[in-house]
């Protein structure tokens, strides 16, 4: 397998949401957080994990920039793969043409959780979610809505829901040749949230992804997972 992370910028991130370039303005205040989705190519897929931020939703979003900046075209890519619906995690996913939602990558197939979704939508004034993606988001024709708590995409490819930082978070594991990639999004953004095992209030349900993290870690090392790390501003992958 080969991964590609694929990273938009550094941003401070204020509580309403606004996601600011670090190198944009320096002196802006907040949590800060890199968005980095990941390209996983295996021998059957091309597959994304997660699509990034697009804040000013430009017909050509960010992530597609950083695949082109590897010679990849959004037409290469077979899978998306979503693990949750807050909008610096999704937006890259398409762009509006005259009021309609157009897909950014027509030959993939969007994997997300249903449940996920019926409870963003819930959401309204939530400045996390980009609410007029949602409403049309599932009318996708490529959009599959899983309704299991786990299971198999293909041979390779299996999910599982976490919950923790969002109700219906998923996460997903890649196999192949004997090699396991292990994407945790916001459940396991930052290779910190190892190194201080603690309850996040920003979490929907920040004990449940501690114990979720604390399971992966002991798994991780033992099967000696590659992770993504999609929001740490040094580390991309994490090899155990």
């Amino acid at each position: 397998m080969k991964v590609i992370p694929l990273k938009q910028g550094n941003y401070n991130v204020n509580k309403n949401k606004k996601f600011i370039l670090i190198d944009a303005d320096p002196t802006a205040t907040g949590i800060k957080v890199a968005i980095q989705p990941f390209l996983v190519i295996t021998e059957n897929d091309y597959m994304l994990m997660d699509t990034g931020f697009n804040s000013n939703q430009e017909e050509m979003p960010p992530v597609m920039h950083c695949l082109e900046n590897e010679n990849i075209k959004p037409e290469q890519i077979t899978k998306v793969l979503i693990s949750h619906l807050h909008k610096d995690h999704i937006d890259g996913i398409g762009y509006f043409l005259s009021g309609k939602l157009i897909d950014s990558f027509p030959n993939a197939t969007i994997y997300l959780q249903r449940r996920e979704l019926d409870f963003a939508l819930t959401q309204t004034g939530n400045p996390s979610y980009r609410m007029e993606m949602l409403l049309q988001l599932a009318e996708l024709p490529n959009v599959v809505l899983l309704d299991d708590d786990q299971g198999s995409i293909t041979n390779e490819i299996t999910y599982q829901v976490s919950g923790g930082h969002t109700p219906f978070h998923q996460v997903f594991w890649v196999k192949e040749k004997g090699e396991t990639i292990f994407y945790g999004a916001d459940n396991l953004p930052q290779q910190n949230y190892l190194k201080y095992p603690l309850a996040f209030k920003n979490d929907f349900d920040g004990r449940k992804a501690l114990e979720e993290r604390t399971k992966w870690e002991e798994e991780g090392k033992k099967q000696k997972w590659k992770v993504l790390l999609y929001h740490d501003l040094e580390n991309q992958i994490l090899q155990f």
